[in-house]
């Protein structure tokens, strides 16, 4: 497998392309490390997590940068999809998964009154994992903490566009395996072509995750259909990005922007179909489209800052361009973009705002997966929702109003696995919330959700993490990582790492806990303040004095 930056085409070398009997040979062995791990503590699985957690929040610029390499992307996009989701959603097994797979009471019915009746949760065994190139940190943890867990095993496919920074991430993981006393094939990383996917689906494993494409979905579901294996499909997305006309357009815009433009639009849950009020619409457009214009974009580990790296696969931005030009053939607009760079290095497309798209055209209907934004308009909130929904996929979706009832309305009548009122995508972060899709976005839940403010203000994205980004925006992710997430001894020892201490002898009124108390939570909170501060060696304009 070539590995190579596709900002800037270098190459990193190649790595093996396993064979279906490689395969199937990594599952069985992954099957004996199950039967010995589904016996282990809660205690035990929560240590594993704190040590992953340990670590992401310890080298988050490491991750970044590796992630960032190998699939184009700037380093504050990294932070936001492979650094927070992932530290949340391990902080949130650590707090609360027990108390989800613990037995539950049910009612024994009328006839059965005698009788006492439970729900029992055990491990599956090995559950297998087919995870896409976007976030390749985030992709691998994210099925690894929920199926470990619960006590299984788990062997993830990796894409072939994805390969080099999973087999660092490898390395870390196997680390983790080996200080939590975990069998050391509990976690297996594949890597290869079709091949390799093709076994890992019909190769015995209890359970398995896909998460890719609708077209590639049909042949999963298909092939799995062979050993009656259970499938959780997480397909396309096409998110509708619903503007009301009372909705606060300053704040509406910066979020539009990231939800557009964030990874160069590579996202799953990522927003391409912007329904904007009438009489909001043309100046919706004209901001959207002065801050596109001021985007940088270029390879992430390039000099200085930028907004918006590469595309990660080969021929993508050739296909983002065949859907803009089906578009402006049909009598769309482009108002901004549009058209590929001239010929160079890297797999580039360029920030691009279109109006006037409608049905017919290819980019209503498919998926762009690319930095573009198609805006319409609507007259009503009837129309917004028939618009919203006239579409195949039926992922994420978003809406935004003052009036937090009639948003809630209008919510409630989209056909969207889920859907976040006065921001976007926020579901995602509430790991409580099951996260999947409807239509062709696929079936079955990971991690019907909705997500709103309860406090009675407005999210807004910090200004620093506005478009264009600020020079601190990755220093300022960063900051957040530790004060959300840092982890403290006497942090474990009140998540359930009592034993584990005890094994080497400490306790939470140890002065070692006290010293190490909220340690990196306050350096996550100086490092925030340090971001708003003028840098070390910045000198202030001279000052002309009156005569």
């Amino acid at each position: 497998i070539r590995c190579y930056d596709p900002a800037t085409l270098d190459e990193f070398g190649y790595a093996h392309a396993m064979s279906a009997a490689e395969v199937r040979d990594i599952i069985a062995k992954t099957r004996l490390a199950s039967k010995e791990w589904k016996k282990s503590s809660f205690a035990q699985r929560r240590m594993l997590l704190k040590i992953l957690l340990k670590f992401t929040v310890e080298n988050q610029a490491d991750i970044c940068r590796v992630s960032a390499l190998d699939s184009g992307k700037p380093l504050v996009d990294a932070s936001f999809g492979e650094v927070l989701g992932t530290c949340e959603k391990i902080w949130w097994l650590v707090a609360e998964g027990e108390r989800y797979l613990r037995p539950e009471r049910r009612s024994s019915g009328y006839m059965m009154f005698y009788k006492k009746a439970r729900v029992e949760y055990h491990p599956v065994g090995v559950v297998g994992a087919i995870v896409p190139w976007n976030y390749p940190f985030h992709n691998i943890l994210n099925p690894l903490t929920a199926a470990v867990f619960a006590g299984n095993g788990v062997v993830i496919k990796v894409s072939e566009h994805a390969t080099w920074s999973a087999l660092v991430y490898q390395r870390v993981i196997d680390a983790a395996l080996a200080a939590a006393g975990a069998p050391p094939d509990l976690v297996r990383i594949v890597t290869g072509f079709g091949e390799a996917g093709s076994a890992l689906v019909t190769g015995g494993v209890d359970k398995l995750i896909f998460v890719g494409s609708t077209a590639i979905g049909h042949k999963v579901l298909e092939a799995a259909a062979t050993t009656l294996t259970p499938v959780v499909l997480e397909l396309g997305g096409k998110d509708a990005f619903i503007v009301l006309e009372d909705a606060d357009l300053a704040t509406v815009t910066a979020t539009a922007l990231r939800g557009a433009f964030q990874s160069c639009g590579q996202n799953c849950a990522g927003a391409e179909r912007f329904i904007v009020a009438e009489r909001l619409f043309e100046e919706f457009v004209q901001r959207c489209v002065a801050v596109a214009g001021k985007l940088r974009q270029g390879p992430a580990a390039g000099e200085g800052v930028v907004d918006c790296g590469s595309m990660c696969m080969p021929g993508q931005a050739e296909k983002v361009q065949e859907l803009v030009d089906d578009a402006v053939a049909k009598g769309a607009k482009v108002l901004i973009g549009g058209r590929l760079p001239a010929a160079g290095k890297g797999h580039f497309y360029p920030p691009t705002i279109i109006t006037g798209v409608a049905q017919g055209m290819r980019i209503w209907e498919e998926e762009v997966f690319g930095p573009v934004m198609s805006v319409v308009s609507f007259r009503s909130d009837a129309e917004a929702v028939t618009l919203a929904n006239d579409c195949p996929f039926g992922l994420g979706s978003a809406v935004f109003s003052r009036d937090v009832a009639r948003a809630r309305r209008l919510g409630a009548q989209l056909e969207a696995g889920m859907t976040s009122i006065n921001d976007f995508a926020t579901t995602y972060m509430c790991q409580s919330l099951p996260f999947g899709g409807v239509k062709h976005s696929g079936f079955d839940r990971f991690a019907g959700a909705v997500a709103e403010d309860m406090w009675p203000f407005s999210t807004a994205i910090p200004p620093l993490l506005q478009y264009p980004v600020s020079d601190r925006a990755f220093e300022f992710c960063s900051a957040l990582v530790w004060m959300f997430y840092a982890p403290t001894i006497a942090g474990n020892l009140s998540r359930g790492g009592c034993r584990e201490a005890a094994r080497i002898g400490l306790s939470k009124g140890d002065p070692q806990c006290q010293h190490d108390l909220h340690a990196g939570n306050l350096k996550g909170l100086w490092s925030l303040a340090a971001c708003f501060l003028p840098k070390r060696g910045s000198k202030k304009p001279a000052q002309k004095k009156s005569s």
